[in-house]
């Protein structure tokens, strides 16, 4: 993870911080979160030579994101926030296979909850639109919601 905080340092981010091998990073910005998205993928496309997506999210979007977790009561290893970089909508659930019965799906902002019964490893929940975002626990949720914040 130091390449990734070296990237952030060079694209002018402050006080770097990452959270496990997970590609998260903690940061402030001058920047607005749209000049702030484009930094940090021009300096990933330079660093690896390919086009590279990245989600953006406040300190209090990243709050919000784990205030609005509608499944509270069910462990945070067993509940994903799936990060989108656009509005939701009733579409995104088009597609959606192998859904069990233990497993339920959540829209919210800009963020698809999923809570899985049995746990990840043993889902054959597919759900298309997630290959446009990136999904976190909330165990991993709330710890960058603490970090963003201190």
């Amino acid at each position: 993870m130091t390449d990734l905080v070296t990237i952030c340092e060079a694209a002018g981010f402050r006080s770097v911080r990452t959270y496990i091998a997970s590609g998260n990073a903690v940061f402030t910005s001058a920047l607005g979160v749209a000049e702030t998205k484009n930094a940090l993928e021009a300096r990933l496309q330079s660093f690896t030579g390919r086009s590279t997506s990245v989600i953006v999210r406040t300190a209090g979007e990243m709050a919000a994101v784990l205030a609005g977790n509608p499944f509270p009561d069910v462990p945070g290893n067993r509940v994903v926030a799936i990060f989108l970089d656009r509005p939701t909508s009733p579409a995104d659930l088009t597609g959606v296979i192998g859904q069990g019965v233990d497993e339920a799906i959540k829209l919210s902002n800009r963020e698809i909850y999923v809570r899985y019964g049995a746990g990840m490893a043993h889902s054959k929940l597919r759900i298309p639109t997630a290959e446009a975002g990136t999904a976190r626990n909330m165990n991993t949720v709330s710890k960058l919601a603490v970090m963003a914040t201190g």
